[in-house]
């Protein structure tokens, strides 16, 4: 089955078929670098690095690009604000982005190209725009007339006639409409700026993408990608400037994902309900996040909150859960040294085959989870029995690199979330070892009150005790 994506530009699920076959050119949106990166930045990145995944899972060469945006009005007033040089700030949140996506097991993309390093890249673009008489300059600003683009509002099927003055748009009195868009910045008192045909300036914040995007994929590339808050006016401006500097189609195909909300309620600035991932990392999984994220389709909205943290904590637990069994049963088994694909990897690729649908996707993989323990609960032929978990093993493992999980050994993820549990519970290990430690002296001596005692208070600070020949072992309840 081939790839299908939903294309925002058609409003159907269409075909994926790559101008030139077998390679698949991407374009994300990145972030604009003047503050650390919350939940909402998380699901578009981790998003795509599935994509880009199981695209190259199946045999395609991509090229993967995702810019920063290290020059825009937000960072020039948040330098102001801490005291910093714009250009230092901006780079310390490059920095920030790395690490949290680092540890959000997130690929590095194949170009990280910046604003900044991109500029003569951005003037010719705005250059041809000027010669074509689709941009005009006014007091030292270029911008992009888009009554000369007669498509526009194709992509977010906004009519140019209906839609209001102000809307998402900046006001600006040397316009000629009030929906034309600022390609170039004149230069003002204390902020960045670089010697242009018009004159000292910056870049506006559209063009930085076309220009970025023809440079390192073509004039037309096959996937653009990014947040549903993208598609206007920022996407819709990019096709506009575009298709109009080069004559011909931008992206064949758009995706955009759906919005993160907090506890039901939309995540904004005003509510001061951004959680920023750093800050969530520090008390759950890099995985968990992970899992919860892919745990609806990327097109749907998706409510983050502890509750839904825990359950996907619980649903890893039971994977890594499976990892320990599996290892213990036959040994782990990659793909690299593995059987060929079985059932479950192929249910799993039609999942994603229809527009990437790890929800589905991740059904599939715990349908693999059931089965596998059934295999090993049951009396089954030995020989049989050790084929079947060969091949549920290397399709568990195949599954955990698409979605980014199960990257770590099974005894690292069951000590860091011990300690994790632990911290949580303010208990130390050492305390419950020496607990365990007089409970089986007691045990010897036969005071057996004193065993039910401790027992009785491991239990209600969330330990529990289990008896084996080789000793008293304890776990964290989960």
């Amino acid at each position: 089955m081939a790839v299908r994506i939903y294309n925002t530009l058609t409003n159907v699920k269409e075909r994926l078929e790559p101008a030139v076959p077998g390679q698949v050119g991407i374009y994300v949106c990145g972030p604009t670098v003047y503050d650390s990166c919350h939940v909402g930045h998380a699901r578009s990145v981790v998003v795509f690095d599935v994509v880009v995944r199981y695209l190259r899972a199946m045999g395609y060469r991509v090229t993967y690009v995702r810019n920063f945006t290290d020059v825009d009005d937000k960072i020039i007033n948040r330098a102001r604000e801490v005291g910093m040089d714009a250009r230092q700030l901006a780079d310390k949140y490059i920095r920030e982005f790395h690490r949290d996506m680092d540890a959000l097991n997130v690929m590095r993309a194949d170009r990280e190209p910046k604003v900044t390093d991109h500029i003569d890249d951005i003037i010719h673009f705005v250059k041809v725009l000027v010669e074509k008489k689709a941009a005009y300059l006014a007091d030292g600003d270029v911008f992009y007339a888009v009554e000369t683009f007669k498509e526009y509002g194709k992509l977010s099927g906004r009519n140019l006639t209906d839609m209001v003055a102000g809307s998402r748009v900046e006001i600006n009195v040397n316009k000629r409409n009030p929906f034309d868009f600022v390609l170039w910045k004149g230069a003002k008192p204390g902020e960045p700026s670089w010697p242009s045909p018009w004159g000292e300036g910056r870049p506006g914040w559209h063009i930085e993408c076309s220009a970025m995007s023809s440079r390192f994929l073509g004039e037309t590339f096959d996937i653009h990608g990014g947040g549903k808050d993208l598609i206007f006016p920022h996407h819709e401006n990019e096709i506009a400037q575009s298709e109009a500097a080069h004559g011909k189609p931008f992206a064949r195909y758009w995706m955009h994902n759906g919005f993160v909300n907090i506890n039901n309620e939309k995540m904004s600035k005003s509510l001061n309900n951004f959680l920023m991932i750093k800050d969530i990392l520090r008390s759950h999984h890099p995985e968990t996040v992970r899992l919860f994220l892919l745990s609806s389709h990327y097109r749907s909205p998706i409510d983050f909150s502890d509750q839904n943290l825990k359950e996907s904590q619980k649903a890893l637990e039971k994977l890594y859960g499976l990892l320990q069994r599996l290892d213990q049963e036959i040994g782990i088994v990659k793909p690299d040294d593995g059987p060929s694909p079985g059932t479950h990897w192929r249910a799993f690729c039609e999942a994603m085959d229809d527009d990437f649908n790890t929800a589905k996707g991740i059904g599939t993989l715990f349908g693999l989870v059931k089965e596998s323990n059934r295999l090993m609960d049951e009396g089954a032929d030995a020989a049989q029995k050790h084929g079947a978990l060969l091949t549920l093993t290397a399709d568990l493992f195949r599954m955990g690199k698409i979605l980014g999980i199960l990257q770590d050994p099974w005894q690292a993820f069951f000590e860091t979330r011990t300690a994790s549990q632990l911290q949580e519970m303010a208990i130390a290990s050492e305390t419950i070892d020496a607990l365990v430690a007089e409970r089986s002296d007691a045990r010897k001596k036969k005071d057996w009150q004193r065993a039910d005692e401790i027992r009785q208070q491991l239990e209600k600070s969330g330990i529990i005790l289990e008896d084996k020949t080789d000793g008293t072992h304890w776990k964290v309840i989960t």
